[in-house]
């Protein structure tokens, strides 16, 4: 008796089987990889398989940054240029005043301008992608910021490439960054904390001792602790008390300073490698020097 099945769907139908299961069983071995492994992974398929994508993916996003608004950017540079003419004076002071007392003048690291790009997929959505890297002198580790009226932390870099860089924004769940009041008399954890949607994530102030209470619209910065993140960049406000813990601890919600959604123009910051030359040196210098301070003169 003839068979109702076509021989050539049959076979198709076992073959897309097949390919289903090699591509799980792929899915399975890369999930128990190590950490280092993955990266080199994703790193192969975002060169390779993925590169058309990612590059379709950073055309568009380049061409959403170029329509906005020169209105926007003109009252920003008009505002910068005001806070520049301001602030003259007060260097010419600064300098003189170094000048009376011979010091030499500060070595600030460097900010460096990019473009930054959403992958827009699912999962990554607290990651971003960067059109500079290595080539331009960024590291793992370099802090990433935006100005929205003030600036504001952004997020950090993670893995980069020749001309091209991965990193975390503040929603993260790998985020985290010591933190103080601007006046630097608390000091605490910020962690991200989810919302029911992506507009409603915000940042949460941990670590806060029971006996210090924060008022809503206080300024909350970077300490500079840990060698991540610069002394005194404004991450968020506080919004309210979240939870008290009796006489231990207290947490209060944060309203970010960048919105991740609206992170586009950022700035990476570059740490100065002479600066840490010379930390390298001193630190070097102070390990190796005796206990006992010479021959007590």
């Amino acid at each position: 008796m003839a068979s109702y099945t076509d021989p050539p769907e049959e076979g198709r139908g076992r073959r897309d089987l097949t390919v289903a299961l090699g591509f799980f069983f792929l899915s399975a071995v890369a999930l128990y990889l190590p950490g280092s492994a993955q990266s080199q992974v994703a790193e192969a398929l975002r060169r390779s398989v993925l590169r058309p994508f990612i590059a379709t993916q950073e055309a568009i996003a380049q061409a959403r940054l170029r329509a906005e608004d020169a209105l926007s950017l003109q009252a920003q540079l008009d505002s910068l240029a005001s806070v520049v003419a301001a602030q003259a004076p007060l260097l010419e002071e600064n300098k003189r005043l170094r000048e009376h007392l011979e010091l030499q003048d500060r070595s600030p690291g460097t900010f460096i301008h990019a473009n930054l790009i959403r992958p827009g997929t699912t999962g990554s959505e607290s990651m971003f992608i960067l059109d500079i890297g290595a080539d331009q002198g960024i590291r793992p580790g370099d802090p990433v910021l935006m100005r929205i009226g003030r600036i504001g932390l952004v997020g950090v870099i993670r893995e980069v490439a020749s001309g091209a860089a991965i990193g975390i924004d503040w929603s993260h769940p790998d985020f985290s960054a010591s933190a103080m009041t601007a006046d630097g008399e608390v000091f605490g954890f910020v962690e991200p904390r989810r919302g029911d949607f992506r507009g409603g994530d915000r940042l949460l102030l941990t670590a806060i001792p029971y006996y210090e209470r924060l008022d809503s619209g206080t300024l909350i910065t970077t300490t500079g602790q840990g060698g991540v993140f610069p002394r005194g960049i404004p991450i968020g406000t506080v919004l309210e008390l979240h939870e008290d813990f009796g006489d231990w601890r207290s947490e209060y919600l944060l309203k970010p300073i960048v919105e991740t959604g609206s992170a586009t123009h950022v700035l990476v910051v570059r740490a100065d490698p002479t600066v840490e030359r010379l930390i390298q040196l001193l630190e070097g210098g102070a390990e190796g020097a005796p206990e006992g301070g010479g021959d007590g003169g």
